[in-house]
């Protein structure tokens, strides 16, 4: 079976991924005394590839886990054009999303997570390589900042598989038509 390529990301209500800083504080801030993980442990489960681009990866490092990488129990690809030696996990490479995934699919794993920025999401919709879209959308508008959707590729058909309220968040899973 092919392995899924799946993004998975919040939004604001207004459709943005980041404030127009760049960060992505708002994302914590919808109930402090609340304590879940919103679906993510039942998501990663299924999921051993994430892939990045590299202004995320350096939000990661720099601002969200100075400590450890958060994703080291995957295997990280990070689409960047900085010569940076490859680790043990994570992989830096400057290659075309599309043959990059294709690679990925030809390999025996679990699913395939996008997960951000703007760039890469955009360059995979272009490419028609989402399977599936699990969207977080938080209770709060942003006025600007960062979009999730880009502009310029064109109307794609969606079915709603599935709807989730927690807490305030709605989680949305789509798939291709």
């Amino acid at each position: 079976m092919k392995r899924k390529v799946i993004l998975y990301i919040s939004q604001s209500l207004d459709g943005f991924i980041a404030d127009n800083q760049g960060s992505v504080d708002w994302i914590g801030e919808n109930d402090h005394e609340y304590v879940s993980d919103y679906g993510y442990e039942s998501f990663i489960k299924d999921v051993d590839t994430v892939i990045l681009g590299a202004n995320t990866y350096k939000q990661i490092i720099c601002e969200l886990s100075k400590d450890k990488w958060v994703y080291e129990d995957l295997q990280s690809y990070v689409l960047t054009s900085e010569n940076i030696k490859d680790t043990v996990n994570i992989k830096y490479v400057n290659m075309n999303i599309k043959k990059l995934i294709h690679q990925l699919q030809q390999e025996k794993g679990k699913n395939i997570w996008i997960c951000g920025g703007a760039h890469v999401i955009d360059q995979c919709i272009k490419e028609h390589i989402i399977d599936e879209y699990h969207i977080k959308t938080l209770p709060v508008i942003l006025g600007k900042g960062i979009r999730l959707f880009g502009e310029g590729h064109g109307k794609i058909k969606l079915k709603l598989k599935k709807v989730k309220e927690e807490n305030g968040l709605i989680q949305g899973i789509y798939i291709n038509q």
